[in-house]
């Protein structure tokens, strides 16, 4: 489904010369603790418990599929929740809750089939009384939904009987089928109250493979594996989601053995050999990027050329060599290396001062009184980046970046916030100049949501407020269609509009370089990532009979 995630993890950098002052001081807790430790790890014949303790360096914000933005929320809706359709291993649709449909009138009509027998956690059972609500409530505009352009294609919802539904939308559109993986909720439990701040919120009830237990904010939430899933149980008895709002502590837990899966930065990756005995490593790429986005309400960034600007005076080799460290590649624009619509004609920003200089000038910004600061009008060239705390690679993208603006006369400030109040109190309500953040994409290149002129309210994912006609009229002309070649062509020639426009400098596409233990059996690298079969993994000792 067309569902993307403001990303809350990311890579940090090691010793490398010209960094090595901001880097030690970020790591030195680590290094000192491994050298003073002394475990010598778990015993060979250890019996593990049956549970899986994963951690997040910020909290959940809604456990509603339809409501959370985040990749902490989406973590645990994942578990929760169930779509219509969702992705195998190889990035297919394929059935979930229904178990068959028909696509029908060149597109503009779908059937779906649901399965008979499934049942919401609280034993009610599920219907198509259930996806209409949810798609009503996607199409609400009371609804603090950033999902809601899917849906209001939808001309018309039929339910056919209590397990059949018809689907006719107002044109074609080639998404259409994958948004339908969006999580279903339930009508009994929702239909009464305020949907925004609806209990349920908090204490979700789903379809899925694992069901609710608790959430203690910013500590931890707690699901247990669901015994009535239509497709089985999942092997882990309990799933642990803690809170641990810093890289380097989550570091010191997996050292512990108190966290069973983490992804690394490319210098924990690469060091401490012996640190990994109990863990197997994984590399793969990520299908997401990391960029510095800017506010453009913000006059000190209207003006396309100024951007591009910026763009020449980041030296992005300088931040991926040191932050990548080889694990990943330079970003050009909204489309990454492993999708079909990337464009490699696209090239990077050439990193050229000296070109900066020139169009700052050429837009009257200039050091009238020789304090080494442009200005004009009488006011400095001055912004702020923010970013969310915990996240040690972006608070070193900032600073590396702030050092790049300052040899051009740029005066960067730097604020690091925690997750929460990052999100909801700065990013949600566009009051920001400039962000250092990631974006998780979903596998479809429809990025409508993220671009469109339309996306700016609050809440939505086009919160830097760009604007441009032909972006407009391309990213509804490629929902439309459905040729493969057809549509590659629009997404590339996005690719050069955005690269062009530059709303973000598109910084870097990370590697994903995660550690599960090795009590954990089952993890599989596969087009999807790396936990598509998740209800298949066991804990050694413990697997279920099925």
């Amino acid at each position: 489904m067309t569902n993307y995630k403001l990303q809350i993890t990311n890579y940090k950098f090691k010793d490398v010369s010209l960094l090595s002052a901001v880097y030690h001081r970020y790591r030195i807790l680590v290094f000192v603790f491994c050298l003073t430790c002394g475990c010598q790890g778990p015993e060979k014949t250890r019996e593990y418990p049956n549970h899986y303790i994963e951690s997040s360096i910020g909290d959940a914000s809604y456990l509603n599929p339809v409501l959370s933005s985040d990749s902490a929320s989406g973590d645990i809706n994942d578990l929760i929740f169930d779509g219509l359709v969702k992705y195998d291993k190889n990035i297919n649709i394929v059935p979930d809750l229904a178990e068959s449909w028909e696509i029908l009138d060149d597109g503009k009509i779908i059937i779906f089939n649901l399965r008979k027998n499934i049942k919401w956690h609280d034993g009610k059972p599920f219907t198509a009384e259930d996806v209409k609500f949810t798609y009503e409530r996607l199409i609400d505009p009371i609804s603090k939904t950033p999902y809601s352009a899917d849906f209001e294609l939808v001309k018309k919802f039929e339910i056919i009987n209590p397990y059949k539904i018809r689907i006719t939308y107002k044109e074609p559109f080639s998404p259409a089928l994958i948004s339908w993986g969006m999580g279903m909720i339930p009508k009994h439990v929702f239909q009464n109250g305020d949907f925004n701040t609806h209990p349920a919120n908090r204490k979700p009830i789903g379809t899925g493979k694992y069901k609710f237990v608790e959430w203690k904010t910013d500590e931890k939430i707690v699901l247990e594996a669901n015994p009535d899933y239509f497709r089985g149980p999942p092997n882990i008895q309990k799933y642990i989601y803690r809170i641990i709002p810093d890289q380097a502590v989550q570091f010191l837990e997996l050292r512990n053995e108190t966290i069973d899966i983490m992804e690394l930065t490319p210098d924990q990756y690469n060091a401490y050999p012996s640190f990994f005995e109990n863990y197997n490593k994984f590399k793969y790429p990520s299908f997401g990027y990391a960029y510095l986005g800017y506010n453009l309400l913000n006059p000190l960034f209207k003006h396309k050329e100024i951007r591009q600007a910026i763009a020449h005076s980041i030296n992005k080799k300088e931040i991926i060599d040191g932050i990548l460290l080889g694990y990943g590649v330079s970003a050009t624009g909204p489309f990454l290396p492993t999708s079909w619509a990337y464009n490699p004609n696209v090239k990077d920003f050439e990193y050229s001062p000296e070109k900066a200089r020139q169009i700052f000038l050429k837009h009257g910004w200039r050091d009238t009184d020789n304090d080494g600061w442009l200005d004009k009008d009488g006011k400095k060239f001055e912004f702020t980046i923010i970013t969310n705390h915990g996240n040690k690679s972006r608070a070193i993208a900032a600073e590396l970046i702030q050092s790049h603006l300052k040899k051009v006369g740029i005066k960067v400030n730097i604020t690091i916030l925690e997750w929460s109040t990052f999100l909801h109190q700065y990013i949600d309500k566009k009051n920001f100049d400039a962000t250092i953040l990631g974006w998780n994409l979903a596998q479809d290149p429809d990025q409508f949501q993220l671009w469109h002129s339309s996306q700016i309210k609050e809440r939505q994912y086009n919160f830097v407020s760009y604007k441009n006609k032909e972006v407009d009229r391309l990213l509804e002309k490629g929902r439309r269609v459905f040729s493969l070649e057809k549509r590659q062509k629009i997404y590339r020639r996005i690719h050069e509009i955005l690269a062009e426009d530059q709303p973000y400098t598109f910084l870097y596409v990370p590697d994903v370089l995660p550690v599960i233990h090795k009590k954990i059996i089952g993890p599989e690298v596969a087009p999807a990532g790396i936990g598509w079969n998740r209800r298949e993994w066991y804990i050694s000792g413990h697997k279920l009979q099925q």
